[in-house]
């Protein structure tokens, strides 16, 4: 389904966001108050604005408050940060995710209404320490301080094996969620006659010290 965005704050991360979702197909106005960074991204995004985004009338002049999402990416003004937020949320933008510097930023930033806070030094942080940690593991999403979803490259042990003979709930207890095989076929929810072959990519839930006892 093609959602309209709109990313506020072109620095390393505003700008990754924004390409990332036009290239995914979405609509995307990108809004920094640095023409540069405006120029630097206007050929990879539907459109892109040099405004001051803590400009309540600017923001209704550019018909922000008709976009699904808003994705305030600025990092170095913390001021303008939480201001724009509360803005977005008044205008009434179904969905509003900001980027925090740190947890008692972030308390404020959820306290006003932001639908998702994010930690984008932290989370790369925390991604960085786990691949290097293990090096099959080649994405994670923390779900709570003990549970996470991993996507990891299956074991050679595994291969040629069924879910069912593997049977990783009761060995691991770990959940395969998908196998992602290669040229990008998904296989959601596999059941025990799912076979697992070379190269295929599992996402998996599980607690964090299930991880650790998983084969390489």
């Amino acid at each position: 389904m093609r959602k309209q965005f709109v990313v506020i704050g072109l620095g390393r991360f505003g700008t990754s966001v924004a390409k990332t979702l036009n290239i995914l197909g979405h609509d995307v106005l990108a809004m920094d108050k640095n023409e540069h960074a405006v120029q630097v991204i206007m050929h990879d995004v539907t459109h892109a604005v040099q405004a001051d985004a803590r400009d309540e009338e600017t923001l209704r002049a550019l018909g922000v408050r008709n976009f699904d999402v808003a994705v305030v990416a600025i990092g170095d003004d913390l001021e303008a940060n939480i201001l724009i937020t509360l803005m977005l949320k008044e205008m009434g933008i179904p969905y509003v995710v900001t980027k925090a510097q740190s947890a008692l930023h972030g308390k404020v930033l959820e306290k006003i209404g932001a639908d998702k806070v994010i930690y984008p030094e932290q989370d790369m942080g925390v991604r960085l320490a786990n691949n290097l940690i293990r090096t099959n593991v080649m994405d994670f999403i923390e779900l709570s301080l003990d549970y996470s979803i991993f996507e990891i490259i299956a074991s050679a042990q595994f291969v040629n094996k069924t879910l069912g003979e593997l049977d990783l709930r009761a060995v691991y207890k770990i959940n395969v969620v998908a196998i992602r095989k290669s040229g990008n076929q998904i296989v959601i929810a596999p059941g025990a006659n799912a076979v697992i072959e070379e190269k295929d990519v599992l996402v998996v839930v599980c607690n964090k010290k299930a991880l650790s006892k998983l084969p390489d």
